[in-house]
């Protein structure tokens, strides 16, 4: 069979617009614009673009975007008290530093910092309990944009069988965690899982997020199944470079009911979802009605 493929790039597009939509009502109606803030410490090129790339994203959606770049031998202290600045600004309603951070910062330290309600990365402690236990907290943006797709392609998740390859806090288990909210049954499959291939078989839905170029192959899928693949692997191929997924496209794109593509399927969600949590979060703090289709 030939996979339908989840086209991420103009899923986002589609959240964007509704991300738009919903500012230019907070604006009309309320008199109230949306700000994200992202801190970016160092001069790491793929932190750079990815930076520029959601400032200009921002800013497009109607919404303000304040970039705060510090130097690459910026004290803890001196980061911490950017982050203390943010969260007291009442402009300011999503708070992202950049990761990763220079070796001599304390990540844990510095993301636990964010006031959780500005947590719009969904990574502070108190936001994964919450997600943990089922309660309403910001999400992670990558597995925010793969339940979404996945919503949108089969309507309810409720009964399915679902693999998630990967245990990372990033993305393996708060995809887990949304999955089991939409009434899945879930595993989560790692480098250590004992019959890895005959897991992945039994599932409807697989989400891939190992960071292994190409590492599920086509016969670990079952017909039919929904895979959805995070990995961005850059990869030499034929003298050139080539971006892959962890999952073998083509081979798996014969056995699936719908993919998505590597480049153009989860990445383009990411700054998406980015955006949905940054309107969420000013709709909770002001008190107003959440964006439908935007949240978890």
């Amino acid at each position: 069979m030939a996979a339908n493929i989840i086209d991420g790039k103009a899923f986002a597009a589609t959240v964007r617009e509704k991300v738009a939509g919903h500012v230019a009502r907070l604006k009309e109606e309320h008199n109230i614009t949306p700000g994200l803030a992202v801190v970016l410490v160092g001069e790491d090129p793929a932190s750079q673009v990815y930076v520029r790339s959601k400032g200009k994203q921002t800013v497009e959606a109607g919404m303000n975007s304040f970039e705060h770049k510090l130097d690459a031998d910026t004290s803890e202290a001196d980061l911490l008290a950017v982050v203390e600045q943010l969260n007291n600004d009442p402009a300011v309603h999503g708070i992202l530093v950049q990761l990763p951070l220079p070796g001599h910062l304390n990540e844990d330290l510095i993301i636990n910092s964010i006031a959780p309600e500005k947590d719009v990365d969904g990574f502070h402690i108190s936001n994964v309990g919450l997600l943990g236990t089922g309660q309403k907290s910001m999400v992670p943006c990558t597995p925010l944009g793969c339940l979404m797709m996945l919503r949108d392609y089969h309507g309810s998740l409720s009964g399915m069988d679902a693999v998630v390859i990967g245990r990372s806090n990033i993305v393996g288990k708060p995809m887990a965690q949304l999955l089991l909210g939409d009434s899945c049954t879930v595993t989560i499959a790692h480098s250590r899982t004992k019959d890895l291939p005959d897991v992945v078989r039994r599932a409807d839905i697989v989400v891939a997020a190992v960071g292994r170029p190409e590492m599920v192959p086509g016969d670990w899928i079952k017909e039919g199944a929904t895979v959805i693949d995070v990995g961005i692997n850059r990869i030499q191929r034929d003298g050139k470079n080539k971006l892959v997924g962890d999952v073998d496209f083509a081979s798996a794109a014969e056995r699936a009911g719908a993919i998505t593509p590597v480049p153009g399927g989860v990445g383009p969600m990411t700054i998406a979802c980015l955006l949905a949590n940054t309107v969420t979060a000013c709709c909770r703090a002001n008190g107003l009605a959440e964006p439908e289709g935007l949240t978890a």
